[in-house]
């Protein structure tokens, strides 16, 4: 089973009933995928869920995601500091290698530059890139 990290602005595209890229969201509820997450990553899904929605839908979201059978918690004990012009989008990286996904899914242009990194190799794919995948 494929392990995933999804940018936050994956998982807002993803949730919404009528988005076309609800197939993810029901995959990763449905256990196809597993998702790895952090705390960091938690808190700022909830920080941004709670600014675009409302408190009472982040908590709901967070909570499944936490009660997913296929949720992977993470600790990432090392800093890699790979993309220095968003210093706040390391938190995905760190969490992809600690928990070893296969992908990060983001439409953030600012990782980009893992695609020149050897090492440590974390690949990036769109959300686009990853519905192909789905299909």
């Amino acid at each position: 089973m494929d392990r995933l990290v999804l940018d936050t602005n994956v998982l807002i595209q993803i949730m919404p009933l009528r988005s076309k890229y609800r197939i993810l969201w029901d995959k990763i509820s449905e256990g196809k995928y597993e998702i790895c997450l952090s705390n960091e990553i938690l808190e700022e899904y909830e920080e941004i869920l709670q600014a675009k929605t409302s408190t009472l839908f982040a908590s709901t979201i967070i909570k499944r995601l936490i009660n997913n059978t296929t949720s992977v918690f993470v600790t990432p004990y090392y800093k890699f500091d790979l993309i220095k012009v968003d210093p706040d989008d390391n938190k995905f990286v760190d969490c992809a290698v600690a928990g070893g996904a296969r992908y990060i899914v983001s439409d953030d242009h600012h990782f980009e530059i893992l695609k020149t990194i050897d090492f440590p190799k974390v690949e990036v794919i769109t959300l686009e890139e990853m519905m192909k995948e789905i299909i």
